[in-house]
């Protein structure tokens, strides 16, 4: 359950300079304007608002936003008004909460109608202050943590919706961790069979995966500091609905999916990436036609970076991605 002490901490932690008084004040409103009021899982509803400020302290939000994620559903659910956070908490603030319960009282007569609305309604906000989307996808991404607590029609309802709209304007807005997350929560309520199938196999292996993740890791960043080739390199494995994707796209066992682990170099100048392909080519057996050269010829949007699909030592197959930092801020 998450308490107000807990967010502090979090805010604490962060060593950014947030006002404390301001939100402990945010809090403190909430709390009273939500008195009484409970969520599915019987849990005091403050618990909600408080966890949708924690998502936004860990995404480095400032202190406006972390008040209005406070106070988010004050105005829908209790008897506040905006022109009262406008007085007690300022325009910046209300602004937002404004804009989080506009998104949230759409009425539609037809699911279709509904989406597209959904869409048009978080684009127009977006255009007026981008924080009020990032509240609503933290409300949402809490909301789908909880969501074992709702009717099955309501879960399917809401995992669809945020597989359609939530997912990939968290992608657009490079949310990549929280976009993950939303993907495989809604796969859990729209194929729990299958979701269940890929995470089992993927428990099953973990410990058998993250060594040989660690190893692959420890090798490459070896040969590169032998090198002198200054670079900073990390792994991944693919997240379980990214899998069912492949999985159901291409008619594939997990065993038979190439790109289950990713590895990403990021280096100072393109020879350097031409110099780190040469390196994990020489290190582990390339797979024939699985190589990209996006540096030569971008993509069309302006995307560059070297991709290859390799042979581990252990017969794994993985990708790995090599770009500049001039890149990888692009991308």
């Amino acid at each position: 359950m998450y308490v107000f002490e807990d967010l502090m901490k979090v805010l604490k932690d962060s060593n950014r300079p947030y006002d404390f008084d301001k939100i402990t004040e945010a809090y403190r409103y909430a709390e009273k304007a939500h008195d009484g009021q409970m969520r599915q899982s019987g849990e005091p509803y403050i618990t909600h608002p408080i966890a949708v400020a924690q998502i936004l302290v860990e995404l480095g939000m400032d202190t406006e936003t972390i008040c209005a994620g406070l106070l988010h559903d004050v105005v829908e659910d209790t008897s506040s008004t905006i022109e009262e956070i406008k007085k007690i908490f300022g325009a910046d603030v209300a602004l937002m909460v404004d804009g989080v319960t506009k998104l949230t009282k759409m009425q539609f007569v037809t699911k279709e109608e509904e989406q597209m609305e959904n869409l048009r309604k978080m684009l127009m906000a977006m255009a007026k202050d981008i924080r009020v989307i990032l509240i609503k996808i933290c409300d949402r991404l809490h909301n789908m943590r909880t969501m074992e607590y709702q009717s099955a029609r309501k879960q399917k309802e809401k995992a669809l919706e945020t597989m359609e709209i939530y997912a990939p304007i968290a992608h657009r807005l490079g949310m990549q961790r929280i976009k993950w997350e939303l993907e495989d929560l809604s796969l859990k309520y729209l194929d729990p069979i299958g979701y269940d199938e890929i995470v089992s196999k993927l428990d099953a292996k973990r410990q058998e995966y993250e060594d040989f993740m660690r190893r692959t890791q420890d090798q490459i960043d070896q040969r590169l500091n032998d090198l002198n080739i200054q670079h900073i390199v990390y792994g991944r494995m693919k997240h379980p609905y990214s899998i069912y994707r492949k999985m159901f796209n291409q008619n594939k066992s997990l065993d038979e999916i190439f790109d289950l682990f990713a590895f990403r170099v990021i280096v100072n100048t393109v020879g350097d990436c031409y110099n780190v392909l040469g390196v994990i080519h020489d290190l582990y057996k390339p797979i024939l036609g699985r190589f990209k050269d996006y540096i030569g010829t971008p993509k069309p949007n302006g995307y560059q970076s070297l991709h290859t699909t390799v042979i581990g030592a252990d017969g794994l197959p993985f990708a790995v991605q090599i770009r500049t930092r001039e890149m990888h801020e692009t991308a």
